[in-house]
């Protein structure tokens, strides 16, 4: 089966890939991507199942080599043995549980008052002016400001770290060159360096100074270990919730008889976000290394060969979703996997599925009427899918209060 060229950006952007997944889970669950100019070729994993196996045997396929092809095909990502997505194993476990520990419940109740104030705050500023750009003005400021808080980022610096944050692993520009991603990806490193220092002059409640405490194996963590993760969680932690936002926002009024749902409160909030992930499907891929001889579904898979997994197929995979292409907010089971599989499951999904509950709860008690009010722009990216710009037209909620659940009275 001939392939389009899944590295590159602009497949992204030229055509709808669904018919393509369709006929891969059909017919070739694990095919082989052939090599474009002097970049090696790779395997192209579509079955939610297939894919849920390669996450969970993390012992033979490896994400310490890359693990997004922009890393995978130009030599392997720096950041290995470092940085929690690129680290395996012990390391791996002992690295996640220091930064688990600092999502402690009192921590996330402190991060969930501020978020919901945030949004609320937002919110209520667009509808005031009547329209938005939704991704600019709301679905920026959210994300960022949660993560912000938990690293102990300053306010006045979340416009600069989230304009890095854009151009670390998509573009909103289709010429941009390759080189503004890696400038970008250095600035957040410098700047988490000098916070590093102050922090270690002068502790808060903030992520880095946890880290800046913690001791594996009876040693502090390097500076390289923490900065390296503090740009992790910080572009982790915008890119996937700012994405899912718009594109709910979007989903939602092109789908008028399930935002009726979610505004007379017929679905429940935690559920329509999980659908809301689902749809959006934020990251498109993930990718290993094989460490040794394998097979997926029976396809022989060579020591080093590189596969990727593809989210963006296995969330509309009809074998586990019925009718896979229709927004459905009351969906349930629903075992996306927007957020992963396995031991490198997102370390931020707790958060992203507040931040996209909070923005529903605020939108079911404050909006009435939403409408796209101009044409969205897709951002460029072989690895994110999603809107840079979202023009939104919002009528304001005929309410007179709302119980403590959200729940809007329509009179």
């Amino acid at each position: 089966m001939i392939l389009p060229d899944l590295s590159a950006p602009k497949t992204f952007d030229d055509q709808d890939l669904g018919d393509l997944w369709r006929e891969l889970r059909r017919s070739a669950p694990v095919v082989w991507h052939g090599p474009v100019g002097d970049r090696p070729g790779f395997w192209v994993v579509s079955r939610h199942s297939d894919i849920v196996d390669v996450y969970r045997d993390s012992g033979t396929y490896s994400s310490q080599f890359g693990n997004v092809l922009t890393t995978l095909l130009t030599g392997g990502d720096s950041a290995a043995g470092i940085m929690l997505p690129v680290t395996d194993g012990s390391r791996h476990r002992q690295l996640r549980n220091i930064i688990l520990r600092a999502l402690s419940p009192r921590t996330l109740d402190r991060i969930l008052a501020s978020l919901r104030d945030r949004t609320e705050r937002l919110l209520e500023a667009a509808i005031e002016r009547g329209t938005c750009d939704f991704a600019a003005d709301i679905a920026s400021r959210i994300p960022m400001g949660t993560i912000a808080d938990l690293l102990g980022v300053p306010p006045e610096d979340e416009a600069f770290l989230l304009s890095q944050t854009r151009s670390a692993l998509s573009s909103d520009e289709r010429d941009s060159r390759p080189e503004e991603a890696v400038e970008a990806r250095h600035e957040i490193l410098l700047y988490f360096g000098e916070l590093l220092d102050l922090r270690r002059k002068s502790p808060d409640h903030g992520v880095i100074s946890e880290l800046a405490e913690a001791e594996i194996d009876g040693a502090k963590l390097t500076d390289d270990e923490i900065v390296l993760n503090c740009y992790s969680l910080i572009v982790g932690g915008d890119e996937t919730s700012r994405l899912t936002m718009i594109d709910a926002v979007n989903a939602l009024a092109g789908h008028p008889e399930q935002w009726h749902l979610l505004r007379t409160g017929a679905v429940d909030l935690p559920t329509a976000g999980e659908e809301l992930l689902r749809w959006a499907s934020p990251t498109m891929h993930f990718g290993r290394t094989a460490q040794a001889d394998s097979e997926i579904a029976g396809v022989p898979i060579a020591e080093g060969d590189i596969v990727t997994l593809w989210h963006s197929s296995a969330n509309r995979d009809e074998t586990v979703f019925p009718s896979p292409d229709e927004l459905m907010l009351a969906r349930t089971p629903n075992r996306h996997l927007a957020f992963g599989y396995g031991p490198h499951f997102c370390l931020g999904a707790t958060l992203a599925r507040m931040e996209v509950t909070e923005l529903l709860r605020a939108l079911r008690a404050k909006v009435a009427e939403l409408d796209v009010a101009g044409p969205p722009k897709r951002i460029h990216s072989n690895f994110l899918t999603g809107f840079s710009s979202l023009p939104v037209r919002f009528g304001r909620h005929r309410t007179d209060a709302a119980d403590g659940n959200g729940d809007a009275r329509v009179s």
